[in-house]
């Protein structure tokens, strides 16, 4: 597909393609619970023109994953900085995995 295709935002996980009433029956919620989420910081939807919020598919699946420990009894905003600090680890793992396979290969061509 072209670049200028429309269409190629289909395949872009972080195109805002989903409404909230959309999102929230593809994650079996409600939409209050999407603007806790929100309000809680976990997600920042998009606004269209018009001012509605929408969701992009990783978006979703973050917003999944805070629904997974809410119906495991966490209140929402701890299930929000649950799910904030476990991405925050693993940004830090692949950080780390990165540097110590730079280090590595430094050590072989030394």
């Amino acid at each position: 597909m072209a670049a200028d295709d429309p269409f190629s935002r289909l395949d872009d996980d972080d195109y805002p393609a989903y409404t909230m009433g959309r999102a929230a029956e593809l994650l079996d919620t409600t939409q209050s619970f999407l603007r806790a989420v929100g309000e809680a910081g976990l997600i920042t939807p998009l606004r269209s023109a018009g001012g509605h919020r929408r969701y992009s598919r990783d978006q979703l699946r973050i917003a999944a994953r805070a629904r997974e420990l809410v119906d495991q009894g966490t209140p929402i905003e701890a299930a929000c900085r649950i799910v904030i600090l476990e991405d925050q680890l693993e940004e830090a793992r692949r950080l780390n995995d990165t540097l110590r396979d730079s280090q590595l290969r430094d050590r072989a061509t030394a």
